[in-house]
């Protein structure tokens, strides 16, 4: 059986990784707590602003018309 430990993303505390069921966390605890975070929208995923170039060829991409931008 393979054993491998390493850290909790929630909480830091070492676990072994394949005797857990809430993998990749440590418990259910930790697994309820990351899930609120993004139920309740407190993780963000970091975006650039875009120049209008880059926004003109999205929308072309997207085939949106003018009126609805």
């Amino acid at each position: 059986m393979k054993v491998l430990n390493v850290k909790c993303p929630k909480c830091k505390t070492s676990f072994e990784y394949y005797s857990s069921a809430s993998r990749p966390f440590c418990s259910e605890r930790c697994r309820m707590i990351d899930l609120g975070h993004w139920l309740e929208e407190t993780y963000t995923v970091p975006a650039q602003n875009l120049t209008e170039e880059e926004q003109d060829r999205l929308m072309q991409i997207l085939e949106v018309p003018d009126e609805e931008q």
